[in-house]
């Protein structure tokens, strides 16, 4: 029986790159709170529940009218959920297919978008605070007026912006980072 034998034949190292020499480059884990993470969908949830309570609270009250505070409460919250809303249906995508959104444009368009959001939130919010208690403490119209809703609207917009922060700041951390 003929039976052939392996012959070996000698074979050059590949170059050392520099991920050789130094390691490979390693990339930071995704944090929660971050984009694409549980985290950060339960961040995204929880800005659109409060800010849905605070624009729900704010519409029932039939005279939020009657002051521009109160108006613009109600469409800075308003786009904020809008916000959160889609973010979070991003969020649910990137974990049902198992995706990392470390994408640089990605992550610059969810930095500038929560900086815009979050301060238009922000400043509702204190103005809406502003009026709230220039109406019950300074002129004492609070039997006249809706005060209780006018303050449960506003620290819903409060509590709102609160939990965006977060993933501002982490997203602005991963995007100073890149």
């Amino acid at each position: 029986m003929s039976v052939s034998r392996p012959t070996v034949h000698p074979v050059e190292a590949p170059p050392l790159t520099e991920a050789a020499v130094h390691g490979p480059r390693v990339r930071m884990k995704d944090v929660q709170g971050m984009p694409g993470t549980k985290g950060g969908l339960f961040l995204r949830l929880s800005q659109f529940v409060f800010a849905i309570i605070s624009v729900s609270v704010m519409a029932t009250t039939s005279d939020f009218r009657s002051a521009t505070a109160f108006s613009y409460l109600v469409l800075a919250v308003g786009l904020q959920s809008l916000w959160s809303l889609s973010l979070a249906f991003v969020d649910i995508y990137a974990l049902l297919v198992k995706r990392s959104l470390r994408n640089y444009r990605a992550i610059r368009l969810f930095t500038i978008g929560d900086g815009i959001t979050s301060t238009l939130t922000f400043a509702a919010a204190c103005a809406s605070a502003g009026i709230t208690v220039l109406i019950g403490n300074d002129l004492d119209k609070c039997a006249l007026n809706h005060c209780t809703r006018f303050e449960t609207a506003t620290a819903m917009a409060f509590i709102s912006w609160f939990a965006m922060s977060p993933s501002f700041l982490m997203n602005f951390w991963s995007l100073a980072s890149h």
